[in-house]
């Protein structure tokens, strides 16, 4: 995060904090320079070696280092080596890049891994205020040894002499550095150190860990939560109460860390939302309505009520009339400013600040018209437990931005509500009750608006003792990790040498806490109550008694798994099930069928008996087969076993049938039948002896299904088995059959013909092989099928796909789904869409892919005909999906695409309004077909107005459009294009006029240094020579129309790379402005600067207290 730089880099640069990856390091690197050229200093000999320390690194002769990449020389902190790495030239980027090395990565132990909070930076020569300074914290281990930035900051700002970072050819560069040690995250066994369990991370789920874990060590509400009913026919997965008490339940009992999977499935997520980060505040807010909801009429009814509900009274009160209006409201949690406050007390005082109403903000009284009045907030009673948010994240309206507080802010470890007098409390407030708290919880977010961690401190019993929760992991920790180390706010570092500058650099602390619950003195021991298992249900208690059983016993045979093997029999009762129901293809599916967990030493005719009693089917009456996969990727029984193998155990014989692979032996279970149905002795075998087995296929019903099998002579002929097949197909001994061998079906089917004339031997048939057969059709019949044959069925099968359509404006819901071929081109597929949504056109439907990793649409959609099938469109990346999205457009796909889509804004000085446009033209049309076509679609002030377009991105005018110039390459995605008439006075510019950039802006003193933060609509001005600002002021106030009220409020300032330089009314303002091109002149502006006049305690919604990453949370069951 950048400290101080003007001028403001781009955001994007916050989010590169990532590890030096196009040029991997094999080892420690020579500097590749002289060493003469550099000097580096570790400020003084090391002494003790403290974990935070600083390093200055001067590079003399910088701008004329020709290396891809430069290390400085090794210091040490906190006992490690390190190293700054950077790439004078950029790492494939137009600024310089710069990141923090483990200087020893290569001669680390195995699994080595270190923590460290860090900053890297520019000094800036000539102003230390403008130097450059990034931050950010990693964990470093062999795979990410080096961590930083690759737009640290713009090359051709730091080449440039004028701007002070490279003086005399010479750049200095700092690494503040602090680390911590890192304990061995995999032997910490949470439950042995602390007694407690953590909750496995989902992949971003960190934020509600934290809340389920405060929330369960609210004794009182997990005593609630089991006391909810559920019945041993609910399903976890789809009743919250039933999820929440067996993750509770497990919290208790378990000796190793809990999956929430069940929970959140409980919610109605998919796997894309527990990989998306919200808000811990809204989840509680939500969760505890859901609970609310679940337990009316029960039991436990107006638990969340009980516990958490707090009320308050707003009063407005007139000053010179006897008029007062109060209104009584809930609440569950309290929102207290951060910005501004110093500690908890603070925000309570400022909360309950009067606000005066008066002026042109004068209260309307009923019946006494407008008056002066009093506005405020007072608490008429507090809960037993207190939540209290922290507003660590506010909506900044100047940036339109969301921002993070990392203000130093604290919390006392007792909270006195009643003081001075009862303060925060109303008239109506119940005197009697002590509201004197005791710090339960303290939920932290560490990182910034993008994205961060969260984690817990609590301490269950309210003792002195905290524990942090932190996903997985439990630790013992102090009071003060837990307290002031989470307040907040700035941390200064030493020096490695203290004997050499002295100067304090301070480190903003960007872990802090953000969620506080206290728990009211007089209802402790009602809320720290007893929770044991006769609190809990018998049938959950049974239920996860077994699943914990079960979990044992998976444990134990995964353990032993080594002592055993898997033996997998295949019967024909297991064909017929399966061929044409599950599969198609070859015989069976190995993993539907009977399993058998043998001890590998157990002798094979043991196993056989073993069998014998499952199966019925007695030893003598036995014969298996192994199975072999052939080169073509089927699997067929190969061949019997022999006497001799018969007679190993099972491990001797699983090694001989599977090398390649061992864990399973998997088996044929031939069983001859007779005429009762009983088993009786297989047949002996010969050599000339062939395995078939048959599958009948019946195109009227298009079905295929398993008939059974037969043993050929090689030297017979199909038409010799001709009426055992007709008996088998239950036809006629005389029907006409026509009979094809299946070959393969990966990547294609293979399926032929079997020529009646050849012996088997000579078709190449052999042991495991596949007839399927049908009836014979003449050719006018065959016509009469979709599939008429045993190979346009199978291939059918093949390439069939049932794909599930979505209307893109409604990605979530599942509309319908169609049943397609992946070998359907793109107009078969867009064509049999439209028969389905009732169009006539189906060059009017766009189609767009799935993205199976965040399953959403994929951001660019399917050109027309821009793919040849339907495989191509269910593919991302080594994935294939079944879902598409569609939209209608309003005219076809193909005109579509050879048009461009503009959204112009068209700002009306006239009504001070701004309407959005979109345009649709050529790709080669110009911007002035733009503008003329926009001239049909807004109000001129007159018929012969003249348009132009300009290009604004962050409040500022970057170009403006030549007439000429075509739309093809105008990018609107990330730019916002305006489109303004042209003023008369700017048509007859004068020879010493000048056309100037005014810009709003505010200044945000939020940073050590106040940063300039541009808002609202820039604007052109014509400026006239020898004019002072107090002219051209008047002519601005005129232009936007701002009363003199408003207006008086505003500073004038000229601001050059961002730095405000203020205006007197007699200054001359064009001697300021010496450049006439405006294109590129946005870093020189007349700038009109606003104070932040917002209200101190404002509404905002939900939403806008969100970080920037954050999506609402919803629980749909």
């Amino acid at each position: 995060m950048t400290v101080v730089t003007p001028p403001p880099v781009d955001p994007e640069d916050e989010e590169m904090l990532v590890p030096n990856s196009d040029f991997p390091v094999e080892g420690p690197q020579p500097m590749e320079v002289a060493t003469a050229d550099t000097a580096s200093t570790v400020e003084g000999p090391q002494v003790d070696d403290p974990p935070s320390a600083r390093f200055s690194w001067t590079i003399e002769n910088f701008s004329r280092l020709n290396v891809k990449k430069l290390y400085s020389e090794v210091f040490h902190v906190g006992g490690y080596k390190w190293r700054i790495l950077i790439f004078p030239k950029g790492n494939n980027a137009d600024h310089l890049s710069m990141y923090l090395d483990v200087a020893d990565s290569q001669s680390l132990p195995y699994g080595w891994s270190r923590y460290a909070h860090f900053s890297l930076a520019v000094l800036n020569q000539v102003h230390n205020k403008y130097t450059v300074r990034k931050d950010t914290q990693h964990q470093f281990n062999a795979r990410e040894s080096d961590w930083g930035f690759t737009s640290f900051m713009p090359l051709s700002e730091l080449y440039d002499p004028s701007r002070g970072y490279l003086m005399d050819g010479t750049v200095v560069v700092e690494a503040d550095v602090s680390v911590r040690r890192v304990t061995d995250y995999w032997s910490h066994d949470s439950k042995k150190e602390t007694g407690f369990v953590g909750l496995k991370n989902q992949g971003a789920t960190c934020y509600m860990n934290s809340l389920l874990q405060t929330l369960y060590h609210i004794p009182y509400f997990k005593k609630a939560v089991y006391h909810m009913p559920t019945t041993e026919n609910d399903n976890p997965s789809g009743s919250i109460p039933l999820a929440l008490q067996s993750l509770f339940y497990k919290l208790q009992y378990s000796d190793t860390s809990v999956a929430t999977k069940e929970l959140t499935k409980s919610f109605g997520w998919d796997s894309y939302e527990s990989f998306m980060q919200h808000d811990v505040q809204e989840l509680n807010r939500v969760l505890c309505e859901k609970l609310e909801d679940k337990m009316k009429g029960t039991v436990v009814e107006g638990t969340i009520q009980q516990l958490f509900e707090g009320h308050h009274m707003n009063y407005i009160e007139c000053i010179n009339v006897d008029y007062r209006s109060n209104r009584k409201e809930s609440f569950y949690d309290l929102q207290l400013d951060v910005k501004g406050c110093r500690d908890v007390y603070t925000s309570f005082d400022k909360y309950v600040e009067e606000e005066r109403l008066e002026g042109d903000n004068k209260y309307h009284a009923e019946k006494y018209g407008l008056q002066d009045a009093r506005k405020g907030v007072l608490f008429i009673d507090f809960p037993p437990v207190l939540q209290l948010q922290l507003k660590r994240f506010e909506y900044d309206f100047a940036r339109d931005t969301m921002v993070k507080i990392n203000d130093r802010y604290e919390f006392p470890l007792q909270l006195d509500l009643d003081r001075e007098n009862g303060k925060y409390l109303s008239p109506d407030a119940d005197r009697s009750v002590r509201n004197l708290y005791t710090l339960h919880s303290v939920l932290v977010h560490s990182g910034g608006v993008h994205g961060g961690h969260y984690y817990a401190y609590i301490r269950p019993t309210l003792s002195d003792q905290w524990f942090k929760f932190d996903d997985e992991r439990v630790t013992k920790e102090d009071p003060k990790r837990a307290l002031e180390e989470q307040y907040g706010g700035e941390e200064e570092l030493p020096h490695a040498n203290p004997g050499f500058n002295n100067s304090p650099f301070k480190f903003t602390k960007y872990s802090n806490a953000y969620m506080l619950v206290y728990i009211r003195e007089s209802d402790k021991d009602k809320i720290i109550c007893n929770v044991d298992e006769k609190d809990i249900a018998e049938h959950l208690r049974v239920r996860l008694k077994k699943e914990q059983d079960e979990k044992e016993q998976k444990r134990k045979e995964k353990a032993e798994a080594h002592l055993y093997t898997i033996i997998k029999v295949a019967r024909d009762e297991d064909l017929g099930e399966q061929i044409g129901k599950e599969i198609y293809f070859d015989l069976v599916d190995h993993d539907k069928v009977r399993s058998f967990r043998i001890q590998k030493q157990m002798a094979f005719t043991q196993f056989k008996e073993e069998v014998a009693k499952v199966l019925g089917v007695p030893v003598q009456f036995q014969r298996y087969w192994l199975w072999a996969k052939r080169q073509n990727h089927t699997y067929r029984p190969n061949r019997p076993l022999t006497p001799q193998e018969e007679l190993q155990s099972v491990g001797q014989l699983r090694e001989v049938s599977n090398k390649a692979n061992n864990a399973e032996l998997k088996l044929y279970l031939e069983v001859e039948v007779g005429l009762d149905l009983q088993p009786c002795p297989p047949t002996e075998r010969t050599k000339e002896d062939i395995l078939l087995f048959f599958k009948l296929y019946d195109p009227l019903k298009e079905e295929i299904r398993y008939v059974g099998r037969l043993f050929v002579k090689g030297s017979g002929k199909p038409l010799e088995i001709v009426t055992k097949l007709n008996e088998l197909a239950g036809f006629s001994p005389d029907e006409e059959i026509e009979l094809f061998e299946e070959i393969k079906f990966e990547p294609n089917v293979m399926c032929e013909p079997i020529d009646w004339k050849l012996t088997f031997c000579s078709s190449q048939l052999e042991d495991g092989d596949i007839i399927c057969f049908q009836k014979h059709l003449q050719r006018q019949t065959s016509e009469q099928y979709r599939f008429p044959d045993v190979p346009s069925f199978l291939k059918y099968v093949h390439n069939r796909q049932v794909v599930r359509f979505r209307s893109l404006d409604k990605p979530k819901e599942e509309d319908f789904s169609l049943e397609l071929s992946k070998q359907n081109n793109y107009d078969e597929v867009v064509q049999s869409l439209a028969r389905r949504l009732g169009s006539d056109d189906p060059s009017k439907i766009r189609l767009t892919s799935h993205n199976c990793y965040s399953q959403q649409p994929k951001p660019q959609p399917i050109k027309y005909r821009g793919v040849d099938r339907l495989t191509e469109m269910l593919v991302h990346y080594n994935q294939t999906s079944d879902i598409l999205y569609y939209e209608v457009l309003d005219i076809p796909l193909p005109e579509l695409q050879c048009l461009k889509t503009l959204k112009v804004a068209f700002y009306n000085a006239a009504k001070a309004e701004v309407n959005i446009h979109t345009i649709r033209l050529p790709k080669q049309s110009t911007v002035d077909d733009v503008l003329n076509h926009l001239k049909t679609k807004v109000e001129l002030s007159h018929p012969d107005a003249e348009l132009r377009l300009l290009e604004v991105f962050y409040h500022k005018i970057f170009k403006i459009f030549p007439p000429t110039e075509r739309i093809e390459n105008i990018n609107d995605q990330y730019w916002t294009l305006r489109a303004e008439e042209i003023p008369e006075e700017e048509k007859n510019l004068g020879p010493h006029d000048r056309l100037i950039h005014v810009y709003h802006f505010m200044k945000d003193a939020t940073q050590n240094q106040a940063h300039v933060q541009n808002f609202g609509e820039p604007f052109f001005l014509v400026i006239h020579e020898g004019e002072t600002l107090s002219e051209v002021k008047v002519r601005i106030q005129k232009k936007l129309q701002v009363p003199d009220e408003e207006f008086s409020k505003w500073k004038f300032a000229f601001l050059s790379v961002s730095r405000p330089d203020y205006l007197e009314d007699s200054d001359v303002v064009s001697i300021r402005f010496q450049r006439r091109d405006v294109y590129g002149a946005w870093e020189q502006y007349l700038g009109l600067e606003h104070t932040d006049n917002g209200p101190k305690r404002s509404y905002v919604p939900a939403n806008q207290n969100r970080p920037a990453f954050d999506k609402p949370v919803r629980i749909y069951n």
